[in-house]
Order: structure tokens, then C-alpha cells, then sequence
């Protein structure tokens, strides 16, 4: 007895043991980096594991998945949406979300999304992203847009991450894709900037050619004055020299005359010859410089003349580029009016030919409703004539056995209609002898009344009929006690005989 005992001491705790470790090993779970665990039951915060392991007590707890990977959506407006300026336009976006990992976040998701697939998860988040994009559409003008994708990308964001976030959602990234309108509305706009950047271009052309042109003349002039001041320089170094020889040969005629006073004649002559060449000379020079004043003058003429034929035809090709531009512009509203009143004539016929379509529909089913309701009203009078017609035909073969059963199913309403007057007074009180037999003969006297009304009215008299009636069951109640009694009287005699 004592080594059971002792044995029992054993096998009860390695018992207790192996069931706690078959428990532990049982609810063993390990959650990967991109799923979430929810272990509820036996607390009253559920547990969360991602990315690490953790024990789930069998049949007392349950274990649950949420998805946290990237859920790709492409966002698209089921119709087209108007604008701040009132251009119908579609969106396509390109959004990730995900089931975000933060407490309050899971909790959110956990009560949404608890082992839901990721195709339902991304429909829910494509309605409320739709919805925002949406509204932003609508507050926002088509060339901000356009111009700005990110500001719309952002404002969209903001919009709808407290929708997402009250589903236990985060929005990852959002990019517009592409904005499209069914009136060319975007491709007149780059055709707009296409002609300013042509016009500026034009512009910045005509001004480069005159600043070039103003650079030419400037450094012509330049040219010009730098050759004339060395022609000058030149001209008085001659002349300072010519005026040195002629110093330099006056003293030599000087002494020359001093020395040989035969000389003196030729002297004068040379001198006069001297002082005729050098004024040739002067004279020829004032006339090359006269002669360089004019190359000057035309050569400063030609060059204000090109600058002003330059800067007439810059002006000239920036008019030229300005109306060309106006000019299509006027086309393109032109255009875009005529399209608009064709599309609205379109429209008008649609909706006039929707609209006749309609009405003859009504038409033709306020037809046939009222030909159903002929057809029902003449079936019933149909069933009414006949079922009359039957029970004139019963009436007829009844006889007066009719016009009996008739009368004694009437007789009790018609009774009590006649008393009724009486149920409305409250009190009656009678005096003499007999009052209340009077008061049932008024009563039987206003039935005699509807009796006699009816044989005035139809010619039927009732009291007659039962009269008849009542005397023709009496007669044969009366023979067939007599034939009893003969019958009777008969068997006794015989009885009597035997």
C-alpha cells in the first residue's frame, strides 16, 4: 500500500505537468510581421501579437487575423464631377492604405475588419477616398488642378484620413493620375500657353535683334569717331610739320638772302611758290576734312536708319504675332460656342424625344388600364344581371314558400325598427288602465302599417298568404289525425273480431 502511495505521489504531477505543457503547445501562435493576432476571451482587453509568439488558451480563447499589408486602390469617379467653375471633369487616382499598427488604430480595424478579405477592405476605402475626392473637386478651380496636383493630392488626403482613421485605416501615399474632361477644356489650356510662350518668344526676339542692331551702331559710331580723331591727329601733325619746314626753310632763306642778296628774287619767288603750295595744301586738307564729315554724316544716317527700319519691323512682327494670336483665340470661342449650342440642341432634342416617349407610354397605359377596368365593370354586371336573373328564376319556383321565408327574416328587423324610436326616451311614464297593452298595439299598428305598404306597393298581401298557408297546414294536420284515428279504430274492431 505504501509504494502505491508513493507511486500515485509521482504520477499525479507528471500527470498535471504533460496536461499543462499539451495546453501550452496547443495554443502556441506566432504572428508574422505583416498580420496582426487578436486572442479575446478569458480577458477584457483583448491581446494583440504582430510579429512575435504568444500563448492562446484552448477552448477558452479565440484568435482572430487583420491583415497590415500595403492594400493597393485605384480611385475613380463613377461620374464626371463639376469643378468650383463648373467644368464637369473625372479623376483617377492611385492610393495605398493599410490597416495602421497603433493601439487605438487596431482596436478600430478589429471592430470593422476582423477577418474580413483585403478586396472588402479596399472597396469600403474606395467609397470614402471617391467621396472626398469628390468634394475637393467641387471646391477647387480645373487650372489649379491642373497646375498643382500635389495641393489637390494633399487637401484630398486631409480630407478623408479622419474617415479612414475612424475605420482603423491609413492612408500610405496618394497620387493623382491623370484629370480628364469630355470638352476639351484641358487642351485649350495648353493651347493658351503654347501662344503666350510663343508670343513672349516673338517678343524677346524682336527685342534681342534691336538691342543688337543699337549695339552695331554704337560700336559703328564708335569706329567712326576713333577714325576720325586719328585722320585729325594725323592732319595737325602734318600740318605742325609742314609749319616746322617752313620755319626751318624761312631761316634758311634768310640767311641764304643774307648771305647772297642775288639770290633775294628767287628767294621771294620759292617763297611765294612755298606759301602757294602750303596753302594748297590747307585748302586740300579743309576739303578732305570737309569731305570726312560727310562720309560721317551718311555713314551716322545709314546707321539711325537701320535702327529705325530694325525696330519698325520688330514692332511690326509683335502686332503681326498679337492679332494672329487674338485672331485664334476669337476662333477657339467661336468653336466652343458653336459646340456648346450643338451639344445643347443635341440635348434638347433627347430629351424632347424621352419626354414624347414617355407620354405616349402614359398614353398607352392609361389605355389599357381603362379598357381592364371596362372589361371588370362589364363582367361584374354580367355576373350582377345573372345572379339576378337566377334568383328571380328561385323566387319563381319558391312561390309564396319565398315570399314567406322573406318576410320572417325581415319581420324581426323590421320590428325592431319600429321600436326603436322607443330606446331613444329615457323615461315614459303612463297612466290608466291597459296603457302598456296600448303601448304594444301602437307597436303591432305600425307593423300592420308595413304590411299594408307593401300590398299597396306590390300587390302581395301577406296576411292573406299566411292566412292560406296556415289554414292549408291546419286542413292537412286535420286529416291526417282523422286517417290516425280511422286507423286506429280499425285495428281495435279487428282486434275485437279475432
Amino acid at each position: 500500500m505504501m509504494e502505491l502511495s508513493e507511486l500515485v505521489k509521482f504520477i499525479v504531477p507528471a500527470i498535471i505537468v504533460i496536461v499543462v505543457l499539451a495546453i501550452l503547445l496547443s495554443g502556441y501562435v506566432k504572428a508574422s510581421p505583416d498580420t496582426a493576432y487578436i486572442i479575446s476571451g478569458m480577458r477584457k482587453k483583448p491581446k494583440v501579437l504582430i510579429g512575435r509568439a504568444g500563448i492562446k488558451i484552448p477552448f477558452f480563447e479565440k484568435k482572430d487575423e487583420l491583415n497590415l499589408q500595403l492594400i493597393p486602390i485605384n480611385v475613380k469617379t463613377s461620374s464626371a464631377v463639376p469643378t468650383a467653375d463648373y467644368i464637369n471633369i473625372s479623376v483617377d487616382a492611385a492610393v495605398n492604405v493599410k490597416i495602421g499598427d497603433k493601439e487605438e488604430r487596431l482596436q478600430l480595424a478589429a471592430q470593422n475588419f476582423l477577418n474580413k478579405k483585403v478586396e472588402y477592405i479596399a472597396q469600403v476605402a474606395r467609397e470614402v477616398l471617391e467621396g472626398n475626392m469628390r468634394e475637393i473637386v467641387g471646391k477647387m478651380n480645373l487650372e489649379e488642378m491642373v497646375s498643382d496636383r500635389q495641393k489637390f493630392a494633399t487637401l484630398v488626403k486631409e480630407s478623408a484620413e479622419p474617415d479612414l482613421a475612424a475605420m482603423g485605416l491609413d492612408i500610405v501615399s496618394f497620387n493623382v493620375q491623370n484629370f480628364v474632361d469630355g470638352n476639351g477644356v484641358i487642351e485649350n489650356l495648353g493651347v493658351d500657353n503654347i501662344v503666350k510662350i510663343q508670343k513672349n518668344a516673338a517678343i524677346s526676339r524682336a527685342e534681342s535683334e534691336k538691342d543688337i542692331a543699337m549695339a552695331q551702331a554704337i560700336a559703328q559710331k564708335q569706329a567712326n569717331d576713333a577714325q576720325v580723331n586719328a585722320k585729325t591727329e594725323i592732319a595737325i601733325r602734318n600740318n605742325d610739320l609742314a609749319i616746322k619746314q617752313a620755319e626751318l626753310k624761312k631761316e634758311a632763306d634768310a640767311k641764304k638772302a643774307e648771305a647772297d642778296a642775288a639770290y633775294q628774287i628767287q628767294q621771294e619767288e620759292q617763297r611765294k611758290t612755298i606759301e602757294v603750295t602750303t596753302a594748297n595744301a590747307n585748302i586740300a586738307k579743309q576739303e578732305k576734312e570737309i569731305m570726312l564729315k560727310q562720309k560721317e554724316a551718311e555713314v551716322m544716317e545709314q546707321a539711325l536708319d537701320a535702327q529705325v527700319k530694325k525696330k519698325a519691323e520688330a514692332d511690326k512682327f509683335a502686332r503681326q504675332q498679337l492679332a494672329d494670336a487674338e485672331l485664334y483665340e476669337r476662333q477657339r470661342d467661336a468653336e466652343a460656342k458653336k459646340y456648346e449650342a450643338q451639344q445643347e440642341a443635341e440635348a434638347l432634342k433627347a430629351q424632347a424625344e424621352a419626354d414624347k416617349y414617355a407620354k405616349e407610354q402614359e398614353a398607352a397605359g392609361i389605355r389599357t388600364k381603362g379598357l381592364a377596368e371596362a372589361e371588370a365593370i362589364r363582367a361584374k354586371a354580367v355576373a350582377e344581371a345573372e345572379g339576378i336573373e337566377k334568383k328571380a328564376e328561385a323566387m319563381t319556383k319558391m312561390g309564396e314558400a319565398a315570399v314567406l321565408e322573406m318576410y320572417f327574416k325581415a319581420l324581426p328587423e323590421v320590428v325592431k325598427n319600429a321600436a326603436e324610436p322607443l330606446t331613444k326616451v329615457d323615461k315614459i311614464t303612463m297612466y290608466g288602465d291597459g296603457n302598456s297593452a296600448k303601448l304594444m298595439k301602437d307597436v303591432m299598428n305600425t307593423l300592420n302599417q308595413v304590411t299594408d305598404g307593401l300590398k299597396e306597393s306590390t300587390g302581395v298581401d301577406l296576411n292573406a298568404v299566411l292566412s292560406g298557408f296556415v289554414g292549408g297546414r291546419m286542413s292537412a294536420h286535420t286529416a291526417q289525425n282523422e286517417e290516425a284515428a280511422n286507423g286506429s279504430a280499425e285495428t281495435d274492431h279487428t282486434d275485437l273480431l279475432q
